[in-house]
């Protein structure tokens, strides 16, 4: 990672401001925890003493009111903060105000919003400086100024709800999808009925993956593990609680023969440090930039989880901006593995960022263009725009 961003100069904000959208969800998205119907993202823009802007997403997805509460809190507790200040980088921000929020976290019990909103602060501010030094934000935080482009980004559709999940595989291997991931969590029968089924539609070489959406116990999920193992999969994700014990977490991966992954519900350093750092339980590293540490934090997580050897996957399930960041975020830390696309329609991805992602053999290639590379249809997106109320900001 360029560890110096302030050669591109010091960052002045001169506004922040918040969008915040809603979209039908066309088929829900179902859990083994809840039922997400319809679609949110939040949209950051930080604005600097010149007019350049810079783009982050927060995640929201949960509760129903997640985005207007995040949106409230961005404007309310971070933006006092933020603007009028000389900022050294994005790193210095990110340090100085997680600094002067930890208090109000522990006061309000609000930890995990506010490193949401921090998380798309960070990205934002990423976003800006490399708009500033006319660079790809892939090569600002790799250091690679060379000529030769980024590796091309795989990815796997996810999404793939347990009804009849056969059919939206179908219609993504014909987009030029080459991996994919199913829901489980739903009773044995049915999670088993729908890896045979989905077998039959990718073939038997395809990856496949499971998420359980840490449905299970220990026992439980020992049981999963063996039963699926039959099925070729990649990993098991989430099968269990994000936060049981570490030795929980080894147990599992001697006692059934899948990957474990997990990460995109940590929420420090030192929780990601120790599962990396354990060569037995976790195997595949998720964190998700707009829920915990953005790219100054999940850079660090990134480059750590490749120098032990595990697969790198950036989790994502949002609009266009996080996933267009999670491409950079990718291609920034190279290492096998996947980024996460999903599989179901969902307008916030398709007009917040354009031009709109292509699809080439299962990857997704970065081209040169300065910053995240994309810019939100606002204009365009307007019918899903809601309003955020001023009271009390």
């Amino acid at each position: 990672m360029n560890k110096d961003a302030r050669q591109f100069g010091s960052l002045r904000v001169r506004e922040l401001d918040a969008f915040v959208f809603r979209a039908p969800a066309h088929p829900y998205v179902q859990t083994s925890f809840g039922i997400m119907k319809d679609r949110p993202a939040v949209l950051l823009r930080v604005t600097d003493e010149e007019g350049n802007c810079g783009w982050g997403e927060i995640w929201c997805n949960f509760p129903a009111v997640g985005a207007e509460h995040r949106a409230r809190l961005a404007l309310s507790c971070v933006r006092p903060l933020l603007c009028g200040e000389d900022w050294e980088s994005p790193q210095a921000a990110a340090t100085a105000l997680h600094a002067r929020l930890a208090v109000l976290m522990i006061q309000t019990g609000e930890r995990g919003p506010l490193h949401q909103v921090l998380a798309g602060l960070d990205i934002a501010l990423w976003d800006l400086t490399a708009r500033r030094a006319r660079l790809p934000l892939w090569r600002l935080l790799s250091g690679d100024f060379g000529a030769e482009g980024a590796a091309p980004v795989r990815v796997y559709a996810s999404g793939l709800n347990p009804t009849q999940p056969q059919k939206l595989a179908e219609e993504k291997l014909s987009e030029g999808y080459r991996a994919f991931k199913l829901k489980v969590g739903f009773g044995s029968a049915l999670d088993d009925a729908n890896l045979r089924a989905l077998r039959e539609v990718i073939g038997a070489e395809t990856p496949l993956m499971v998420d359980a959406n840490q449905a299970w116990d220990l026992a439980e999920a020992v049981a999963a593990g063996r039963r699926m193992s039959h099925h070729g999969l990649q990993w098991m994700e989430e099968p269990m609680r994000a936060d049981v014990e570490l030795q929980a977490w080894i147990r599992l991966s001697r006692e059934q023969p899948l990957r474990l992954a997990a990460g995109e519900n940590l929420s420090s350093m030192s929780d990601f440090e120790a599962c990396i750092r354990e060569p037995e339980g976790l195997q595949v590293v998720q964190p998700d930039l707009g829920k915990w540490g953005g790219f100054t934090g999940c850079m660090q997580v990134g480059l750590m989880a490749v120098s032990r050897g595990k697969m790198f996957c950036p989790h994502w399930l949002g609009g266009g901006i996080g996933l267009t960041a999670s491409f950079h975020l990718k291609a920034a830390v190279g290492g096998a593995g996947y980024v996460e696309v999903d599989a179901n329609s969902n307008p916030l991805r398709d007009v917040l960022a354009r031009p709109p992602f292509r699809l080439v053999g299962g990857a997704v290639q970065l081209g040169e263009a300065p910053g995240l590379g994309v810019e939100p249809d606002l204009e365009a997106a307007r019918e899903f725009m809601v309003q955020v109320s001023d009271v009390g900001l």
